[in-house]
């Protein structure tokens, strides 16, 4: 079979997010400081609540009183930050339903509206956000200077305060050492590629983001048509790249795909880390079609990246009821992992 030549084989996700803060209240940094700091955050948070719900419906997370485990499982869906953590005394998150959006309410900013939608439509997501930025807009002024835009925190978010990310499955070009080729492509043109959990992370299961990092004296249609740009092309580049990894790799690439297939299949433990690897080079198979199955490729490599979400830890511990990491949970990883390729019928 050939290689998948498809976007979907590449972009697994798109998230938007909007910065922003309200004129007639202290930036959170400095209300933290104020002796009134939890009535005013409390004011924030009832009208944010009351404005969200007229256009969805939401649950409420205030930080102060969520346990550790729903705080875990939060971030690790990428619904709340460290940072919004580190503000609990202030800080509250609106999720929806469909988990599609995320509020994060008193984090480095007064609001941050996130938007997450698989595959890559990057004007869909940034207009789900627009209609919640004015929606709020109407009852709650914002934070604005005619010359520098919208006001923030942190001036990488100053202008239009957008931050447009997609992730992306980048196996051929992250083993083929080529990641280190687009970084300065990327950086002259205001992006930055990083990986799958953000800043400071490393290689995990091939996953990289991509994203704009400046915001002022850009306007939203220049953002998103930019990163829109980029990802096509790091697209196109990593279709060439698992073109060529498949010619030159010939059987060792086959047999190291299929030892991958075969441990998931019959290990009776594994670690998170050696998980991620193995599901990557399943994955990388689909896309190169030495390993088929009953469905399409492209969704079989998304219904992998959704169970390595279910292997997160604090989704693993809701999942198996197991406390402590370790053989009992590295036991459970393992059961996962065969019984997801069996429903998928894969075959090389």
């Amino acid at each position: 079979m050939d290689v998948i030549e498809s976007h979907a084989s590449v972009v697994a996700s798109t998230r938007m997010r909007l910065a922003r803060n309200f004129a007639d209240y202290p930036f959170p940094n400095v209300l933290l400081q104020d002796a009134h700091a939890e009535e005013q955050a409390d004011e924030i948070v009832s009208i944010l609540t009351a404005e969200l719900n007229r256009l969805d419906t939401f649950r409420l997370y205030e930080m102060r009183s969520v346990s550790e485990e729903t705080a875990a499982l939060l971030q690790e869906r990428n619904l709340i930050s460290r940072d919004l953590l580190a503000n609990n005394r202030i800080s509250a998150a609106l999720v929806s339903e469909d988990e599609h959006i995320s509020v994060m309410i008193n984090e480095e900013d007064h609001l941050r509206v996130q938007y997450f939608m698989k595959g890559l439509d990057l004007n869909r997501a940034y207009e789900r956000v627009s209609g919640f930025d004015d929606l709020i807009s109407e009852t709650i002024p914002f934070a604005y200077d005619s010359e520098f835009g919208y006001l923030t925190a942190c001036p990488t978010n100053l202008g239009t305060g957008l931050r447009a990310s997609v992730m992306l499955f980048l196996p051929a070009l992250s083993r083929r050492g080529l990641i280190k080729k687009a970084v300065p492509q990327l950086s002259r043109r205001g992006l930055t590629i990083r990986g799958a959990s953000g800043e400071g992370s490393g290689n995990e299961g091939d996953l990289f983001q991509i994203s704009n990092e400046m915001t002022l004296g850009r306007s939203e249609e220049y953002i998103l048509e930019l990163v829109e740009e980029e990802v096509e092309l790091l697209t196109e580049f990593e279709i060439r790249e698992r073109m060529c990894m498949k010619l030159e790799g010939g059987l060792s690439l086959v047999d190291e795909i299929g030892r991958s297939y075969g441990i998931l299949l019959g290990c009776k433990k594994i670690t998170a880390a050696e998980l991620a690897a193995r599901v990557a080079d399943i994955k990388l198979g689909l896309a190169l079609g030495c390993i088929e199955g009953e469905k399409d490729g492209e969704k079989l490599i998304g219904e992998l990246d959704d169970f390595m979400v279910k292997m997160r830890p604090a989704n693993l511990k809701r999942l198996s009821g197991i406390k402590s990491d370790g053989e009992e949970r590295d036991a459970y990883r393992a059961r996962a992992a065969a019984e997801t390729l069996k429903k998928m019928n894969l075959y090389l």
